[in-house]
């Protein structure tokens, strides 16, 4: 499945047709594109087009000069300020849309999603909506690690612009607080807990793509794992963040290397306590991406 693409579109493999995600690059940049005129385009703009469609901004001057060369070529139309993308009134979601609620959520979704909402609701196809209703609201985020048939495969992520990403994740460890005190005197028999679980954390991001099988590998431009420990409270916490400048987050590199810092310190205490829980690892936070930022609402 091409990212971008709804399963709900029938576009084909290689973008025979026009999906949703092409066309409202092309309305917010004011130009209208024949279907000649999309196929007289080579398959790798017609894939990067549709990836313009998934920002939240979409670079005009890129759209401009992908369809440069489009035969027949593009013509002007009024430009789409997606601002102004309404709901469905609700005498027409009723309709269209029976047992399906859109106001609620709409605020929630997504440029794109708003886009083929509205599209597809002035076309009048009951049943066509309600699918894109399901995929889009009903079902959750679409799962793009399952292909068509559900089988899993890895996103294909070449058609995504390179972007300046982060996320921070965090791991918390419960043991007795004598054994924490160990971590600050670096009294443990097998040497320096936190040195160690720094440097294993590090190693670890760096080993995602070969720990997490759907995952890609990426070039990690700076890892930072900081460990604090209340020994009283027989509490550590250990915060991991990751950056990148690539086509695809670090969330998963930032939670493996929290991980492993965490498994780490078990390692080197578990000869003084069997006890030692890890208790939590969460993701704080992410930036970068066309799914835009993340912020962990209920951390304390």
């Amino acid at each position: 499945m091409i990212d971008g693409v709804f399963a709900f579109e029938t576009p084909g493999a290689a973008l025979t047709l026009l999906p949703l995600a092409a066309r409202l690059a092309l309305d917010v940049c004011g130009l209208k594109l024949s279907l000649a005129g999309w196929t007289s385009l080579s398959e790798a703009n017609r894939r990067v087009l549709v990836s313009e469609g998934t920002r939240e901004h979409v670079d005009v001057d890129a759209v401009n000069e992908l369809v440069r060369n489009a035969v027949p070529a593009a013509t002007p139309i009024v430009a789409l300020d997606v601002a102004t993308l309404e709901p469905l009134d609700p005498e027409a979601a009723r309709l269209l849309l029976p047992n399906r609620k859109l106001g609620s959520v709409w605020p929630g979704l997504s440029m794109l999603a708003r886009f083929a909402l509205s599209h597809l609701a002035k076309r009048g196809d009951p049943e066509r909506l309600a699918g894109a209703y399901d995929e889009l609201v009903g079902g959750g985020p679409r799962l793009t690690h399952l292909d068509a048939k559900g089988a899993a495969h890895m996103v294909d992520v070449g058609a995504k612009s390179v972007t300046q990403r982060r996320a921070v994740a965090r791991a918390r460890l419960r043991m007795r607080p004598e054994t924490a005190q160990l971590i600050l005197e670096r009294g443990s028999p097998k040497g320096d807990v936190g040195a160690c679980a720094r440097i294993a954390g590090i190693v670890g991001s760096k080993r995602t793509s070969d720990l997490i099988p759907l995952c890609h590998p990426i070039a990690l431009t700076h890892v930072a794992l900081d460990l604090s420990v209340d020994a009283p409270a027989g509490l550590v916490t250990i915060l991991a963040t990751t950056e990148t400048r690539e086509r695809t987050g670090v969330e998963m590199e930032a939670m493996v290397a929290a991980s492993v810092a965490a498994l780490t310190i078990y390692d080197m205490l578990k000869g003084i306590e069997r006890g030692i829980a890890i208790e939590q690892v969460v993701l704080l936070e992410k930036d970068g991406g066309r799914s835009g930022n993340y912020r962990r609402e209920d951390d304390a």
